[in-house]
């Protein structure tokens, strides 16, 4: 989705005011649906459809910008300066949070030859932490309780002439400096350790995945069973 020149300039002009005049402001000027006790601070929110829930803070310097249909669920948290373009969905569930210098990118007319799904949907208590770049030009999919930790982890969902999805099972943690390739699926309640290169789908729960590429090594103990099924924030919900 392309965002005309004119609609830029709206919404930048409406980026500087402060949360009180950002709400109606894109109610009436884009029809968005924005909940009661929504904090939004200098960012930019450019969506074809959009919802936003009750209680949800954006901070400073985000770009959400291209995306036909954007929904944010209660109290999700998003940090500074991430971006977040294009594709036909964003998801953020409840209590999900993406906290910095993250990059959410679906490329536009992609020149394939498989049929893409171009959604990105965070699962209800995920997390993505920092300097993660995901791309979603085919569908990228974390469970709940999903936390993509530490920094610099790549998923791409492309490659020259073919896209594959990305799934992520409930309850997986994904360390830094990841690498996963199109069609690489992680199951529920799995660690995945630092610098693995995830190129295919793996199977069983409970298991430490690790290597280049990376392989099922050996099943947790109780220290990584606790490490995935942990709150991933103090105010979940006990029904997530």
């Amino acid at each position: 989705m392309r965002t005309s020149k004119f609609k830029l300039l709206v919404l930048l002009g409406i980026a500087v005011l402060p949360s009180f005049l950002k709400r109606p402001l894109y109610r009436l000027f884009f029809g968005y649906r924005i909940g009661k006790r929504v904090r939004i601070g200098f960012s930019i929110i450019d969506a074809r459809e959009c919802t936003i829930d009750d209680d949800v803070s954006i901070g400073h310097l985000n770009v959400l910008i291209g995306i036909k249909k954007l929904s944010i669920g209660d109290h999700t948290r998003i940090g500074h300066l991430n971006i977040i373009r294009g594709g036909d969905e964003v998801r953020l569930g409840r209590y999900t949070e993406i906290i910095r210098l993250n990059e959410i990118n679906s490329i536009p007319d992609p020149v394939i030859v498989t049929p893409a799904d171009p959604r990105f949907i965070l699962g209800d208590g995920s997390v993505v932490t920092t300097s993660h770049k995901i791309d979603f030009t085919d569908r990228v999919e974390f469970g709940k309780r999903v936390i993509l930790g530490g920094r610099n982890s790549s998923l791409w969902t492309h490659n020259r002439q073919k896209t594959k999805p990305i799934i992520i099972g409930d309850y997986s943690y994904v360390g830094s400096e990841i690498r996963i390739a199109p069609g690489g699926e992680i199951p529920p309640k799995c660690i995945v350790g630092i610098g693995s290169v995830i190129t295919k789908k793996f199977e069983d729960e409970y298991f430490l995945i690790a290597g280049v590429p990376a392989k099922a090594v050996k099943e947790l103990d109780e220290d990584g069973k606790f490490l995935t099924e942990y709150k991933t924030r103090p105010d979940l919900p006990e029904e997530i």
